[in-house]
């Protein structure tokens, strides 16, 4: 689980609370979580963990967040035993301790939780915590994938595609990064959209590969909208339309660094060159409300 989907997870917990979000106090239905998880239910001590790690309603304590996790997890609750996991993984509110994150994430992924196969199947796979088995990564990112688990088909698209534990299979590759990208996995759209534009594990098809592009840069994939912006000034599988160029090449230089945002500079700019002032102007203010529209994840 990231970062973000923990804080999804405690908004979450807080509307099922009637708790508006962002609270800066304490709340009566914060109090009477906290009752019942000091009375032991773990359901109530994981939720009052999720909260205390993202601070909504309460002061951020991630040290409080894990001993509450903790009490929880010991009562064999997965998903506590899975957010313990990734405190000991990131060491927030305990000692980093990546044999420890491994044990948490493997009670819960014996249990079944989908997130927690995943994060053990990385382990596996990154030799973290455990001695890197590529075999046995796959066996957890198969597990969690079976269940629909976004982040565990792309992965194995990944390893059809280069043919890690398994033997290269394009079409299978594209199989798992299809049912990913068809749950909105930014990264997996944008390689569909790769596949359809040359044709590797399925038929060549420009006005699908622009369609899955367009879906990753609208989620902020900045590869994405850097080929949006070069499709729209050339005219490729789109009709030619320098202001739409200039906008995504703009919004894809703010989201990297180096060489490569220098390059988009430069190709922004010269779009820019082949500009009205009034037409620049629109460009600016697309990108404008397009990121107004699409914040960024801190």
């Amino acid at each position: 689980m990231t970062h973000a989907t923990r804080i999804v997870a405690a908004v979450a917990v807080l509307a099922a609370l009637g708790v508006g979000v962002p609270v800066q106090a304490q709340t009566p239905e914060i109090d009477a979580l906290r009752v019942r998880a000091e009375a032991g239910d773990a359901i109530a001590q994981n939720n009052l963990g999720l909260i205390y790690d993202n601070g909504e309603g309460v002061p951020e304590d991630v040290a409080e967040a894990a001993r509450w996790f903790r009490l929880a997890a010991d009562q064999g609750d997965a998903e506590a035993q899975f957010n313990l996991g990734i405190m000991y993984d990131r060491g927030q509110g305990v000692p980093q301790d990546a044999a420890e994150a491994v044990r948490w994430y493997r009670l819960a992924a014996d249990q079944g939780l989908a997130n927690a196969q995943f994060n053990l199947g990385f382990m596996y796979a990154s030799g973290d915590g455990v001695p890197q088995d590529h075999t046995e990564a796959m066996r957890w990112y198969r597990l969690a994938a079976d269940q629909g688990y976004a982040e565990a088909q792309g992965m194995l698209g990944s390893l059809y595609a280069m043919g890690i534990v398994v033997p290269a299979d394009q079409t299978e590759a594209v199989r798992w990064w299809r049912l990913a990208a068809d749950q909105g996995l930014a990264s997996a759209q944008y390689t569909v959209g790769s596949m359809y534009e040359i044709g590797r594990g399925l038929p060549q098809d420009p006005a699908e590969a622009m369609r899955w592009y367009r879906l990753a840069a609208d989620q902020g994939v900045a590869r994405a909208q850097s080929i949006l912006g070069s499709k729209y000034l050339s005219g490729d599988g789109v009709p030619q339309d320098y202001i739409e160029a200039h906008m995504w090449y703009n919004l894809a230089a703010s989201r990297l660094t180096g060489a490569i945002r220098d390059s988009l500079i430069q190709s922004r700019d010269r779009v820019a060159d082949e500009l009205t002032p009034d037409e620049l102007s629109e460009a600016q203010r697309l990108a404008r409300e397009w990121d107004a529209a699409h914040p960024r994840e801190p």
